[in-house]
């Protein structure tokens, strides 16, 4: 065969196959500049729970100062965004006699979400979240592990979500997209991300793996506690890293330089290195633990009880609180 002939040929199988246009995201976290170039090259999945957000302008206030148009409420999206609703995320469904809420969904039913949100086996993902706080930044990361868990890699969280976006000053749409199809199905589950609640008493016995509470501090000392947690304090022996320790305060919230998480986390006694379960309430504030442990830090022997103290007291399981007179 012709010589000439055979790159345009060879070039147009492996394009054909998926294989010569695939876009592989760069790391764990893409800034706003990499996502403006590579928009058409992507699934932008945005996940918020205030949806009536996704079609609804930004709002913007005047500093009487300076003039400078400071953002104050997270409206919009990023053109071609398909919006995902927080509450399918997760699901309930009962473990060991007992109904366990807000945990990971069964793989058909996650399956059939992706599917309606454009994913398909070869995408590529950024995930966005609105961006305000770190409530916004642990749906992101509480959906990458979700679909890390169910065997996809090729993905990314947009640091600062929508509100960086927004302040860098690009184009925010309003009106609703139309969504294909797609035919993403789940690869081998990762249990290894997954931690049980044997896994966890087992870590309280006999100090398998480090404990890592992403709480805030009064809910570890058992000042106060949510309403689906059934007792007061932390799992016996469990490290303090408090969720707002995790990003930059106020909107665009933003993860903290690795530099600073490793030097914070070094701070609360916990070993980058060491095997470790992340917990919260409910596998929420956890999945950014995790986050910051597995994907930032790279500790791969870290995983996420994902019923976390919700399922660790609805169980009886064992808690240390702080005695109050």
């Amino acid at each position: 065969m012709n010589r000439v002939l055979v790159l345009p040929i060879l070039v147009f199988i492996l394009s054909w196959s998926g294989l010569a246009s695939a876009t592989e995201v760069p790391g764990p976290l893409v800034e706003t500049d990499w996502l403006d170039k590579h928009q058409g090259d992507v699934v932008m999945l945005d996940v918020r729970k205030d949806t009536k957000s996704f079609t609804r302008e930004p709002v913007f206030r005047k500093d009487k100062k300076t003039g400078k148009q400071l953002l104050v409420g997270v409206g919009g999206h990023i053109p071609g965004a398909v919006l995902v609703n927080y509450k399918h995320v997760r699901s309930k469904r009962e473990i060991n006699g007992q109904l366990v809420t807000r945990i990971v969904p069964l793989q058909a039913d996650f399956e059939k979400l992706m599917q309606n949100s454009g994913v398909s086996k070869d995408s590529a993902i950024v995930i966005v979240s609105k961006g305000e706080g770190t409530g916004d930044l642990t749906m992101a990361t509480r959906l990458y592990w979700t679909l890390k868990y169910f065997g996809h890699d090729n993905m990314a969280i947009l640091n600062g979500g929508m509100a960086q976006w927004t302040v860098d000053g690009r184009k925010v749409e309003t009106r609703p997209g139309k969504t294909a199809e797609g035919n993403w199905q789940a690869g081998a589950v990762r249990d290894a991300i997954l931690a049980s609640t044997s896994e966890v008493s087992a870590a309280v016995k006999e100090g398998s793996s480090q404990l890592v509470d992403n709480r805030s501090v009064s809910q570890y000392f058992g000042t106060g506690k949510k309403s689906y947690v059934h007792a007061k304090g932390h799992i016996p022996g469990a490290r303090m890293f408090p969720n707002e320790l995790m990003n930059s305060a106020g909107a665009p919230a933003k993860f903290l330089p690795k530099e600073d998480l490793d030097k914070l986390v070094r701070a609360m006694d916990i070993n980058r290195d060491a095997e470790t379960i992340t917990y919260c309430n409910s596998g929420h504030l956890a999945s950014g633990g995790w986050f910051i442990m597995s994907e930032l830090l790279g500790n791969k022997n870290a995983s996420l009880y994902d019923g976390s103290m919700h399922e660790w007291t609805l169980n009886k399981q064992p808690v240390n609180a702080m005695t109050m007179e």
